[in-house]
């Protein structure tokens, strides 16, 4: 099993939800973050002053899937995120180990 973690901008998240959902993967873990990457910020203008803002609004969003579907699903959520400029995020894929569905006590892949 995989864990694919992509960072996106609020905006696209619902563009993102509706790709997940066409793929076959409704269930998604969402939380609302702020950071930066390369760009380090923006700089905004505000009554005539100049000031940058460090950290920006994005969204995380998780989802654990299947081996063999890791690959479609980080291309789904990819297109749907993607705007083509500086700060459209990224997506982080790692290794789970075990799932547990707490009702029903199902293990690995059924528990998904």
């Amino acid at each position: 099993m995989k864990k694919i973690e992509a960072i996106v901008r609020p905006e696209k998240v619902d563009d993102v939800r509706k790709s997940l959902e066409k793929a076959g993967y409704p269930g998604m873990t969402l939380s609302e973050v702020e950071g930066h990457g390369k760009q380090k910020g923006v700089t905004r203008q505000w009554r005539g002053e100049s000031y940058k803002v460090d950290l920006l609004p994005k969204a995380k969003i998780e989802v654990i899937v299947s081996d063999k579907d890791a690959g479609r699903i980080t291309s789904a959520i990819a297109s749907a995120a993607k705007t083509g400029s500086v700060g459209d995020g990224k997506i982080f894929i790692s290794q789970v180990e075990d799932a547990v569905r707490i009702r029903t006590g199902d293990r690995g892949e059924e528990a998904l």
